[in-house]
């Protein structure tokens, strides 16, 4: 076997390195356990814990993320702000901007999918914040396509108390069809 071996590795003029290769390929197919084998128990054991350490990693990630989010936004200071939709007929939404206290503090432009998502009932967190105690005025921008396929631009304001503790704000549109117009409102919750 020795002999072999020194015959395999040997590196001659006529061969080069690809005898050296050739060598090392023949080991390792000699060597090798057949690829038809069942895995083994550590194998399979290995398996399980590196689907637990996945789950946990998961998890911890989740903890972080809620710890980062209780450390940025405290609640006593968090204000959010929604964007909701009704059926949409008399109002295809393209984007909203947001001001607090006269300064901008979030725009959002929406794709066709996002525009979908909200008429079937979904809802698009726009801003979370912190904000100081006392009253502050909320103004939205809505822009997109009115009746008729016009380009539209309105706005809703609203002042709000905010109190200790977290504060929900509804950016909503909806239809109105006694007027054949959209309204959009703010809503406190």
């Amino acid at each position: 076997m020795i002999q072999l071996l020194k015959h395999l590795f040997v590196v001659s003029p006529s061969c080069g390195m690809r005898g050296t290769f050739s060598g090392l390929l023949l080991m390792l197919l000699a060597f090798a356990p057949p690829l038809s084998a069942q895995p083994s128990q550590p194998v399979e054991g290995l398996d399980r814990n590196i689907e637990t350490l996945k789950q946990e990693v998961l998890e911890l990630n989740r903890d972080l993320f809620l710890l980062e989010e209780e450390l940025l936004y405290p609640s006593s200071t968090q204000l959010a702000v929604f964007v909701s939709m009704d059926v949409g007929a008399f109002f295809e939404l393209d984007s909203v901007q947001l001001k607090i206290d006269d300064k901008e503090v979030a725009s959002y432009l929406y794709t066709d999918r996002q525009v979908d998502a909200l008429h079937r009932g979904g809802v698009h967190r726009l801003y979370t914040g912190n904000v100081r105690v006392g009253e502050h005025e909320v103004v939205a921008f809505f822009t997109g396509k009115g009746p008729n396929g016009r380009d539209y631009r309105r706005g809703a304001t609203r002042v709000i108390v905010k109190d200790v503790g977290p504060r929900f704000v509804e950016l909503r549109i909806e239809d109105r069809t006694s007027k054949l117009q959209p309204e959009f409102s703010i809503r406190e919750w």
